[in-house]
């Protein structure tokens, strides 16, 4: 059974950072393609960050390029969001998920999506 699970959100003040964990079983990780997501309370999803499989190419939203920065630890079945210098306007629920092949992955249809993990930018 193919499963995702997030980690590491919580509570930090602005200019901080966090880094959120996405822990994969039953499937290898170097296979999938692996988004994050987030939404805010009354917006749309969004992506955030991904990771291809094989290579691992990357690609991140205009709002967070040259703050978060995605990365993936095969060894360990988790990828990585390291968030940094963190705004109010990064607050939301942030999901990983993962699918064998997506299009584009920002934007793309995934089929295996965590629980989510809140992640919470205020002084």
């Amino acid at each position: 059974q193919l499963q995702v699970v997030e980690s590491g959100g919580g509570l930090v003040q602005p200019g901080g950072s966090l880094r959120l964990s996405c822990a994969a079983s039953g499937f290898i990780l170097d296979y999938y393609y692996i988004g994050w997501f987030r939404q805010a309370p009354g917006k749309e999803r969004e992506g955030v960050s991904c990771i291809s499989s094989g290579e691992g190419s990357t690609k991140y939203a205009d709002s967070v390029k040259g703050r978060f920065t995605i990365s993936r630890d095969n060894a360990k079945s988790t990828v990585y969001l390291q968030m940094n210098n963190l705004k109010p306007e990064d607050t939301a629920v942030y999901y990983c998920a993962a699918a064998r092949l997506v299009g584009e992955c920002l934007t793309g249809i995934y089929r295996y999506w965590g629980q989510g993990t809140q992640v919470t930018v205020s002084s």
